[in-house]
């Protein structure tokens, strides 16, 4: 296959698109287009987003976020590598279903509707959800990020790395992946390369669920791949030697 030389990285829940900033320009500095655009109501400084809520946070679904990225492929040349985190893993598959990638990554990614996640998972995002929430949105505290995000950081880094990524996330997106019929997954149906990665060291989406979801591809013809970075946290594209993680899918890709 020809190798689309356009790159677009989606952030997923819980961040925003500054988290993807060391990757833009790695990958620039190797010779592709770069695009990290922010999900709907999530651009801004992540200290400003906490202070004061984007007016459309709360407004913003999945189907709002996959439609976005949808609507930044149709502007480019040629169909790009999506490489998605989390909740966005899910998104980089149903842009994958939907014929708009040239290739797709899902790192420590969300399962769709139609893929039960494990107890872990629930536990872990349960809160995520606002189902008993009165307030309108979902702001992980330090302890949350600190046992679900950033793990295997050494102590002393958890509250630098809470300040510079840390952001309030819409109920909106993760309810719409658990309820909304929009985020089912045709596993059967033929389609680009995918690569799923997982952290070993991941208290939000474990490597069990990634296995889980590589494995449920069908169609014999399309290539799937699956890697476990061990006593990697659900932090993979942040933590210290996320350059390898990088490497890796880039090496991935440029070989297919």
């Amino acid at each position: 296959m020809s190798k689309s030389k356009s790159i677009i990285l989606i952030h997923g829940n819980f961040v925003n698109n500054i988290s993807w900033a060391k990757w833009k320009t790695y990958y620039e500095q190797k010779g592709y287009s770069v695009h990290t655009p922010a999900n709907p109501g999530h651009d801004g400084k992540p200290a400003d987003l906490r202070s004061k809520v984007h007016p459309n946070l709360t407004k913003t679904g999945f189907i709002d976020v996959v439609n976005n990225i949808s609507r930044l492929i149709d502007t480019l040349p040629e169909k790009p590598l999506v490489i998605g985190h989390s909740m966005a893993g899910m998104a980089a598959m149903k842009l994958l279903e939907l014929g708009k990638t040239a290739a797709a990554v899902s790192i420590d990614g969300a399962p769709p509707k139609n893929v039960f996640p494990p107890f872990t998972t629930l536990k872990a995002v349960l809160p995520a959800f606002g189902f008993f929430s009165s307030k309108p949105y979902f702001m992980g505290s330090r302890e949350w990020y600190d046992k679900c995000f950033f793990n295997t950081l050494p102590e002393t880094e958890r509250g630098p790395a809470f300040e510079s990524v840390a952001v309030p996330e819409s109920y909106k997106v993760s309810r719409e992946l658990v309820l909304n019929s929009y985020s089912n997954i045709d596993f059967g149906k033929p389609h680009d390369p995918v690569l799923f990665i997982g952290g070993g060291s991941d208290n939000i989406f474990p490597p069990s669920l990634t296995r889980t979801l590589a494995g449920k591809y069908k169609d014999k013809n399309s290539r799937v791949n699956l890697n476990i970075f061990e006593g990697k946290s659900h932090f993979i594209c942040g933590e210290p030697g996320w350059e390898k993680v990088a490497d890796y899918i880039l090496d991935w890709y440029e070989k297919l």
